[in-house]
């Protein structure tokens, strides 16, 4: 059968970080005789070698190709591309790794739409992703309709005939950016290229020891010298205009004045900032005109004024100054509404760590020429940020905290400007509400609730938080989809999270009281704290000594709008005399159905059946010990009983 995916590896010294990439590939829902694996070893002198060889004498879809150091990324990529038999061929980093569905679904998305390219959403663990790329999925994608150009790393799927044809390969040999060249050449020639983002293809991981190649400090000579040759490939693919300005924009913004603001700037030492803006500042009086500048946001509009004019100390000054901005988002409401949970909040700048303001009469002016000082500096960008107002955006994302990937949530907002004093003065305040649908998020765990702010010049994020301990809200847990939810606030911060698939005491059932619990023949009814959206099916497990009984239950709204009311029709002719303990199970077509104890138990007599109380730990231990020596060894004899025909 054809090979439809090589994926191609470049390999030096890794160490345990190639673990959890060959853990990745051997996990690939692709089928095994549909995709080969070729690692290129770059002259590792690790033990990485020897862990390859073994991996490919075990394994037929490993291959593995050993030569002398390169020094870089480039030639090994090249020679996995000659060596390939797919159809297509995917780039990995040997320190990443990537979703188990990533290749079958890379590969049949860049089949159904024609791609030669084909770029699949990506999570960063400690490393930045292109969060607006992967907003919605893009079918026919071109650096015109889409920001492609935020994504240069070389993670992509790519069809092995277009790269032939038109003779593209990375560059090799020690340096920066090969990347860079290669990817946007591929963007400027393809004949379609399809952005996949409804499912995280790949984890883009910054190792703890900090020493992935992209994180050592580099020379700015030959930094910008290779980032030139980016520039190069955009100037030959493309004519003076719009959308030539608008790719070279990509580079003067990420690598040149991102690389002069804030925090990231006053960390270095002097000499090195120095070293760096002199090398920035030749580069964008030799290759910038003013279409690209004049399209950014006021704050980079700022720096790049102000290093086109070599004026090196106010872009430090400008620097210290927007090291104290940040955003900051303030929790409203948090509720169940319609099957999904409601979230309200405000979000706006801080300066200093109090609210921003703006002048409240601001129109929108252009930059003709740098500021004569950080003063009106600072004044230009407030004023340029109150007139964009209009265009300021607020939205909702969660984050998965085991493996960073992130989804937007649908959000309503609305914009409000709020006077200060009586000196002409207004903050700028977003208003929103985010909807979520639990079953909407691809696992069970822990998500982070995120707010991205965009507003002037600035795109930040931030926890949703704190709340204050004495009005934050707290919603009960809730039984959405299949799946047990509960909205919580992290300790000691004070961040919304949502912890999906959890059991145990933080669904809250020990808040059950006795006294709404209820047995009436054999229906059993009792007042549960989980929201649920309608009648949704649940299962409980009686539990003696002897016996392990289950029968199905229904949890259904409360009509007072508060939790919900189980009703259960109990095996009561099952239940042998003696005390049953209760246990629920708010998800049972999970994939591993749990149970989590009730604080009341069943006491059988005779054929009737009482609520009673949680047996005393002493005589619990005594009924855990002898239900042990029911149940356990290999002659264990458990009598289950299934109700309703499930």
């Amino acid at each position: 059968m054809p090979v439809k995916v090589s994926v191609i590896i470049p390999v030096y010294n890794p160490g345990i970080y190639i673990e959890d990439c060959i853990s990745s590939l051997q996990r690939q829902s692709l089928p095994p005789d549909e995709f080969e694996v070729i690692f290129v070893d770059d002259g590792s002198t690790d033990e990485t070698p020897a862990r390859l060889d073994r991996l490919a004498a075990e394994d037929p879809r490993m291959k593995v190709i050993h030569q002398e150091n390169s020094g870089w990324s480039g030639k090994p990529r090249n020679v996995g591309i000659e060596a390939s038999r797919g159809e297509f061929v995917m780039f990995v980093d040997n320190d990443d790794y990537l979703g188990d569905e990533a290749l079958e679904r890379m590969y049949d998305y860049g089949v159904a739409n024609g791609a030669d390219v084909v770029v699949g959403k990506m999570a960063g663990k400690g490393r930045g992703v292109p969060v607006e790329l992967f907003r919605r999925n893009h079918p026919r994608a071109t650096v015109e309709n889409a920001p492609l150009i935020d994504s240069l790393t070389p993670h992509k799927m790519f069809r092995r005939a277009f790269l032939d044809r038109i003779g593209l390969r990375f560059p090799e040999g020690r340096r920066r950016l090969e990347d860079h060249v290669f990817i946007a050449e591929a963007y400027l020639r393809a004949e379609n290229v399809s952005v996949l983002s409804d499912y995280v293809c790949y984890y883009h991981l910054r190792r703890d020891d900090g020493s992935n190649a992209g994180f050592e400090r580099f020379d700015p000579v030959g930094y910008f010298k290779n980032l030139r040759e980016a520039l190069d490939v955009v100037e030959r693919y493309t004519e003076p205009g719009p959308v030539r300005d608008k790719l070279f924009r990509r580079w003067l913004r990420v690598e040149m004045v991102e690389r002069l603001r804030a925090g990231r700037f006053l960390k270095l030492p002097d000499d090195y900032r120095r070293e760096l803006f002199a090398e920035i500042h030749e580069v964008v009086v030799e290759r910038f005109g003013p279409g690209v500048a004049a399209g950014l946001q006021p704050t980079q509009q700022v720096v790049a004024a102000l290093t086109a004019a070599d004026r090196y100390d106010d872009v430090v000054s400008f620097a210290q100054w927007e090291a104290g901005v940040a955003p900051k988002a303030a929790p409203g409401h948090v509720e169940w509404r319609d099957g999904s949970l409601s979230i309200g909040f405000t979000a706006e700048y801080t300066s200093g760590g109090e609210p921003m303001t703006f002048p409240a009469d601001a129109g929108a002016t252009p930059l003709d020429d740098a500021p004569k000082d950080v003063t009106e500096a600072v004044e230009w960008v407030a004023s340029q940020t109150a007139a964009r107002f209009g265009q300021a955006t607020a939205d909702l994302l969660l984050r998965e905290r085991s493996s960073a990937a992130q989804y937007f949530q649908p959000v309503r907002f609305t914009r409000e400007t709020v006077p200060v004093g009586g000196g002409g003065e207004v903050r700028l305040v977003l208003r929103a509400t985010a909807t979520v649908d639990p079953a909407d998020l691809p696992r069970d765990g822990v998500w982070d609730a995120l707010v991205r702010v965009k507003l002037g010049g600035w795109t930040k994020e931030c926890r949703l938080g704190p709340a204050p301990m004495a009005t934050r809200p707290t919603p009960d847990a809730g039984v959405v989809g299949g799946r047990a939810a509960l909205p919580y606030w992290t300790e000691p911060h004070g961040n919304l999270s949502l912890h999906l698939g959890l059991r145990g005491k933080r669904l809250g059932l020990g808040r059950v009281q006795q006294s709404g619990v209820t047995v009436t023949g054999d229906q059993m009814r009792a007042r549960l704290p989980l929201y649920v959206p309608g009648d949704t099916g649940m299962r409980l497990r009686f539990v003696s000594a002897q016996q392990i009984l289950e029968a199905p239950g229904t949890l259904s709204p409360a009509t007072d709008g508060t939790g919900g009311v189980l009703a259960a029709v109990l095996p009561a002719e099952s239940l042998s005399r003696g005390v049953w303990r209760v246990a629920l199970c708010p998800a049972p077509d999970a994939a591993r159905p749990l149970y989590t104890g009730l604080p009341f138990a069943l006491r059988a007599m005779g054929g009737r059946v009482q609520v009673a109380s949680v047996p005393q730990p002493g005589v619990a231990l005594r009924v855990a010990r002898r239900a042990r020596r029911v149940l356990g060894g290999v002659r264990r004899k458990v009598s289950r009983l299934r109700i309703g025909g499930q």
